[in-house]
């Protein structure tokens, strides 16, 4: 039977993160997102808060909460911007639970345990300038050298770029191997020779965030990066993305909340023809669709968050929520700004940055149309997950809180 009730520790955490980004994010958002800049004090102010390891075992920095709530925490920074919800993807959801599923013991002590803290950044290096949906299109090498890996390729469009101090990184070993199964995984650090990085600018959205390339020249890694068995490296990429695209479900879900809570205070205070339009039949069906988009959205997300804390396999659940969260936020922000009128489409209000920031969720993390094929594939029983060496482990709070 699965339980949706939230605890009050639960809401509480979902309290304590929504007032910090009213807070201290809110005030400067539309001055970044015009600067096209990430505000330095961003990523400090969410470490130091702890949510940087929120759902993270204790005895590796993490705070000790449960999947849930972690999607908990992203709802309610997406609400505020999606650049928030973009490091908790990328820094949370696709590195560091990848290195707790995955990782040995050492590496988490190495990696994951300042990840956590907040002390050090993490990334994921996946996409490619010819390669995205494709994976195995990838032209990222690693030859064996010794105690050594080198890895040589690009990286496109990889959230924290220039801000990282890890980059779980994908490269092909064997390159005669079929497509999917010569890749492997490693942490490449930010001080290695050979690695540079830089900044992507003129983004329709998440201009307040961090986007940007990373090249590897002849980079030198040590086997000790290597994350996983050679050859694993596809499926690693694939156990990362659920818990990513997780983040992703549960943000969009708060993106559709914030069009419509802006929409039902502007049709409240703005009248046409003698009375606020929150009167109009075609307002209130626009204010009913988002309020249906809401609480869809948030009952897939929470199932997904559900199944992962019992340590069941949830590819599909979570495709499915990715998939509809985020097809809805579009839709939810276009609304709004429909129902803000031509204000809607000044900087004036926020629902013209909710709909800019909501289109880029509908591309990265799998597009709708790869996540359309995926629920098809299952529902035609020609999909299903296959076990794998390392699963995501269950919640046990004995286990995450103990120091």
């Amino acid at each position: 039977m699965i339980d949706f009730s939230l605890t009050e520790e639960q809401l509480s955490v979902a309290r304590m993160v929504r007032e910090f980004a009213e807070r201290e994010v809110y005030p400067t958002i539309k001055e970044y997102d015009r600067k096209q800049e990430m505000n330095p004090a961003v990523l400090p102010r969410m470490a130091k808060l702890g949510i940087l390891g929120i759902s993270l075992p204790v005895r590796y920095g993490g705070q000790g909460f449960d999947y849930l709530t972690l999607g908990l925490v992203c709802e309610e920074l997406e609400r505020v911007d999606s650049t928030l919800r973009v490091v908790m993807s990328v820094h949370v959801g696709l590195n560091s639970l990848g290195v707790f599923q995955w990782g040995t013991e050492e590496q988490k002590q190495r990696f994951l345990v300042p990840q956590a803290r907040g002390e050090r950044y993490a990334a994921f290096c996946l996409t490619e300038p010819g390669a995205g949906s494709d994976v195995a299109a990838m032209r990222s090498t690693a030859r064996h050298d010794g105690n050594d890996y080198v890895i040589n390729g690009e990286k496109m469009w990889i959230s924290l770029a220039t801000r990282a101090h890890h980059f779980l990184w994908f490269a092909k070993t064997d390159l005669s191997a079929e497509p999917h199964e010569g890749i492997t995984a490693f942490m490449v650090e930010s001080d290695m020779p050979g690695l540079t990085k830089g900044d992507i600018h003129g983004k329709l959205g998440v201009r307040a965030g961090s986007t940007g390339w990373v090249n590897c020249d002849n980079v030198r890694v040590p086997a000790a990066n290597r994350i996983g068995e050679e050859g694993e490296g596809f499926r690693i990429a694939m156990s990362c993305l659920d818990n990513g695209r997780f983040t992703v479900a549960s943000g969009a879900t708060g993106l559709i909340r914030a069009s419509l809570e802006a929409s039902i205070k502007y049709a409240k205070e703005r009248e046409t023809f003698g009375r606020p339009i929150a009167h109009h039949q075609l307002v209130k069906q626009k204010i009913a669709w988002m309020q249906q988009w809401y609480d869809c959205a948030r009952l897939l997300y929470l199932r997904a968050g559900w199944l992962k804390n019992q340590g069941l396999r949830n590819s599909r659940e979570t495709s499915m929520a990715k998939w509809y969260a985020t097809d809805m936020s579009f839709k939810a922000a276009h609304e709004a700004l429909q129902v803000h009128g031509a204000y809607g489409y000044s900087d004036e209000y926020d629902v013209e940055r909710y709909l800019r920031n909501s289109r880029g969720a509908i591309i990265y993390e799998g597009t709708s149309e790869i996540h359309q094929l995926m629920q098809a594939g299952y529902a035609l029983g020609e999909r299903q997950d296959r076990p794998l060496r390392c699963e995501l482990p269950a919640y046990d709070p004995a286990f995450w809180t103990e120091e």
